[in-house]
């Protein structure tokens, strides 16, 4: 949420001090833990440095800051990160180590026509998503997972668009895969980049300069005796391969993809060319997820006006009005929206090996019991938990809300 005393306080710096890019760069990162941001945008502009924060899912403004002192203050960003400061013209990745037990932090760079500019992604700290059972999974797909943590084999998918918890969701998972075992199980990661520091987890980062690329990392990590494995990010066909026949030699692998629902993590792996046989018998579950913000219960209020209800099919819902306590935003915390593709046996599993397109697998999926997003965004309206207008934004105008029970 905006933060006008810190944006007073940056504009008071002097941009010509030795220390203006340290104390712009303390300020900012102190300020985003404060409110839990979960991302920091700084943008250089023509005349002047942008400074904003994403607050459960938005991007919020905090300061313009003078152009005089903008580079230093990117430059300190690539100190902290451990990136090349002189390398101003390609884009890099790198990993803030701040004081243990604070929050994680990522921070990337790329070059823009003023200049770099920077995004710093903040990770929950040590206390916050430990396991699945702190997520607020709805309660059949968190009993579920649970349970397939247990699997010997097969591959576990977190998908979604970016920020939609995935990366919680994989390091919740490997959180309590480490605490279920207690070192008895050999658990290993390969990450592009590492996250968050896991206790009893063997984690590596990929170097693509090194030739530690994605997917010579992970044939190689098979050959470290790994009983569960986790890859960061599927994201081409070879890694996509690999991964599920790791699944399907006996490691439980664990993934993230991006896709915008369960039924289109199958519908884009078979796209990428992948056996059907080897996607129908890797895959033990797909999870997609969304994040939605939460009504502030302290002024939201109760409309039944159909202009309002956005096309929703609902009779009725609660609506973001904005008061101090939610800093004017009608809104605080967030909520995910989730669906989880039932077994791919009977129908979806032969629809998957005739390579059916995603509206035929989804079909067969509600068919088969899944509750969908949309069913699960109109139920949380429904409870006044959420708006309609916020679920127009996080899932847009498409319209698959099925009808009111």
């Amino acid at each position: 949420m905006p933060d006008a005393p810190l944006a007073e306080s940056l504009k008071a710096l002097d941009p010509g001090s030795p220390q203006y890019a340290t104390s712009v760069v303390d300020a900012v990162l102190a300020g985003a833990e404060r409110v839990g941001a979960s991302d920091i945008h700084i943008r250089p502009l023509a005349d002047g440095l942008d400074v904003r924060w994403r607050v459960d899912g938005v991007l919020q403004p905090v300061a313009v800051l003078a152009k005089r002192g903008a580079p230093n203050v990117v430059a300190r960003l690539k100190v902290l990160g451990e990136l090349l400061t002189y390398k101003t013209d390609a884009p890099q990745e790198g990993r803030i180590r701040r004081v243990p037990g604070l929050v994680e932090m990522r921070l990337s760079t790329f070059p823009t026509l003023h200049g770099e500019k920077a995004v710093v992604r903040l990770f929950g700290g040590p206390g916050r998503f430990l396991v699945p059972d702190d997520l607020g999974l709805p309660e059949e797909i968190r009993a579920a997972l649970s349970r397939l943590l247990d699997e010997t084999s097969g591959a576990i998918v977190l998908a979604g668009p970016a920020g939609s918890g995935k990366t919680t969701t994989i390091y919740a998972c490997l959180r309590e895969l480490a605490r279920r075992t207690d070192g008895r199980r050999s658990l290993a990661s390969l990450e592009d980049p590492i996250e968050s520091a896991l206790d009893g987890v063997s984690q590596s980062q990929v170097d693509v300069a090194a030739g530690l690329t994605l997917e010579a990392g992970l044939r190689a990590l098979l050959r470290q005796d790994p009983e569960v494995l986790a890859v960061g990010e599927i994201r081409d066909r070879a890694t996509a391969e690999t991964t599920l026949q790791a699944a399907l030699t006996g490691h439980l692998t664990l993934t993230t993809f991006h896709a915008g629902s369960a039924c289109e993590v199958v519908g884009r792996l078979l796209d990428m060319g992948l056996e059907p046989y080897a996607i129908r018998s890797g895959l033990r579950a797909v999870i997609a997820l969304r994040l939605v913000r939460k009504l502030c219960p302290a002024c939201s209020v109760e409309s039944s006006d159909p202009a309002e209800l956005l096309g929703l099919p609902v009779r009725s819902a609660r609506l973001a009005r904005g008061c101090p306590a939610c800093g004017g935003s009608g809104y605080l915390g967030r909520l995910v929206l989730a669906e989880m593709l039932p077994p791919l046996d009977d129908d979806l599993g032969r629809a998957v090996l005739d390579r059916a397109d995603v509206r035929r697998l989804e079909a067969l999926a509600f068919e088969a019991g899944m509750t969908s997003r949309w069913a699960r965004a109109r139920d949380t309206v429904e409870e006044g938990r959420t708006s309609p207008a916020e679920i127009r934004r996080v899932l847009g105008m498409d319209g698959r809300f099925p009808a009111a029970p």
